[in-house]
């Protein structure tokens, strides 16, 4: 162990301990810095596995959206009257459709007020009941849905407490107060809060006579003090020659797995078309591709070995990298069993190709031309059990669940890292005692260099003396 540069002093003929127990603690603390750059390296591996992990994630995601719309249905409406959708139960098909007449819910107009907030009676209790049903010319005939009855009083008999009593007892009906500009420009306007003609309403008081039975009373066969402005009516459509109604403008079981709102009376039947959503289908497999190559090339470029041109990758490797990598290999060169009169059993068959340097290329061309000769000859290509998607899918729950290939391995590099970390531990403490060691060494050392110079100094003035 060289030491003679750090011997100069000072004080001539010492040794300048500072300066020479820091060279010391330079050269005892390499193995300190060994591990602390492997412990480096082990932490580089995890951040580079994270990435990868998040990156797996997000290639399955974009397999089971692709998995998603492979079953998925657009419905295609000829007119803005109708507006349609499906879904993945839905059967292709077209439907000739036209409508006659919208669904309405019920609007009552009780008579003007000068003030929402004058009393409109003494206060009186009195108890307002609702029912709803289907008028018949003068019949009333309830839905059976039950009656819902409010209570006016001294605390809310004006324009306004009566608004704030109906809607806050959540009957089933709407309560507003509109300004007509008259002389008594106040009016309670009374909405069903359900279209449909079984939804039409009869109210009813117990306070005959009194103001709130002269402002509310609606009675189909008998006293009618509030004004029908909007009748209850069922939506009337034809549906390919079958005459239909329905009670609300969206009809959602004329069609299986559809669902159709009217807006407005048709002039000439509208075409519906169900067919299976291939936009959708494109769009995923663009992202599947592309989630794809993101994932692959990263496993690729963090797992190579280094080279003259190219740095090692921080997972060069590492085993797990290269099995998850072989494990994709496999499933692209497997054929998946072909459907009962298909023929499809490999990807590109379907416009997906592996390319040379691992990634995947989609011609949209090819993929659509397999759909329009046997789309459920591509279904089963993808997601049956022996398909792309349900194996891939399959792959990415073991690379990343908790306890999978991941997450075992990093939990693997987790520990290794503890125990280097022990290890450093370990030596910081024995480099403590051992700089405090050579501090009092040499600190002892120049003592006595120290008594020495002196002695050699009283020596040589003695035999100065002697001489002379």
């Amino acid at each position: 162990m060289a030491t003679s540069s750090v011997a100069a002093s000072s004080s001539l003929g010492t040794i300048d301990v500072p300066s020479l127990v820091s060279q010391l603690m330079t050269v005892e603390r390499q193995p300190i810095n060994k591990l602390n750059t492997t412990v480096a390296s082990y932490q580089s591996r995890i951040s580079s596995l994270g990435t990868i992990q998040g990156l797996v994630s997000s290639f399955q995601s974009a397999e089971l959206s692709l998995n998603t719309s492979l079953q998925a249905f657009s419905a295609v409406s000829s007119s803005t009257s109708i507006a349609a959708s499906a879904t993945s139960s839905a059967v292709p098909g077209a439907y000739s459709l036209s409508v006659s007449a919208l669904a309405q819910a019920q609007n009552l107009v009780a008579v003007g007020q000068t003030s929402t907030t004058a009393t409109i009676n003494a206060g009186t209790s009195t108890t307002v009941t609702f029912d709803f049903g289907t008028t018949t010319g003068a019949t009333f005939t309830s839905n059976g849905t039950g009656t819902k009855s409010i209570t006016i009083d001294s605390t809310n008999n004006t324009l306004q407490g009566i608004r704030d009593a109906i809607n806050a007892a959540n009957i089933g009906v709407t309560a507003t107060i509109v300004n007509d500009g008259s002389a008594t420009p106040y009016r309670l306007v009374l909405a069903s809060n359900s279209s449909g003609a079984s939804n039409s309403l009869k109210i009813t008081t117990n306070g005959a006579g009194n103001g709130v039975d002269s402002l509310l009373a609606y009675d189909p066969a008998g006293t009618k003090n509030l004004t029908q402005t909007v009748a209850a009516q069922n939506a009337s459509y034809t549906l390919n020659g079958i005459a239909m109604t329905s009670a609300s403008n969206t009809v959602t079981n004329a069609i299986q797995g559809v669902s159709f709102t009217l807006s407005s009376v048709t002039a000439s039947p509208a075409t519906l078309t169900i067919a299976h959503d291939t936009a959708a289908v494109n769009t995923a497999a663009t992202n599947f591709v592309n989630a794809y190559n993101a994932m692959y090339t990263q496993l690729k470029s963090r797992s190579a070995y280094g080279n003259a041109t190219a740095t090692a990758g921080s997972l060069a490797g590492d085993g797990t990298v290269h099995m998850m990598m072989s494990q994709l290999q496999g499933i692209f060169m497997a054929p998946a069993t072909p459907a009962a009169g298909g023929s499809l059993t490999m990807l590109a068959q379907a416009g997906i190709s592996t390319q040379t340097d691992g990634t995947l290329k989609l011609d949209s061309t090819a993929l659509n031309s397999a759909m329009s000769n046997n789309y459920s000859d591509v279904v089963n290509l993808f997601t049956s059990a022996s398909g792309f998607l349900t194996r891939l899918d399959t792959w990415a729950t073991s690379a990343v669940t908790p306890g999978g290939l991941i997450s075992n391995h990093i939990t693997g590099i987790n520990t290794t890292i503890t125990g280097l970390n022990n290890q450093i531990s370990q030596l910081e403490h024995r480099m403590t005692a051992l700089q405090a060691y050579y501090t009092t060494q040499y600190s002892n050392l120049n003592m006595l260099l120290t008594s020495m110079n002196s002695t050699s100094a009283y020596l040589t003035q003695q035999f100065t003396k002697t001489g002379a």
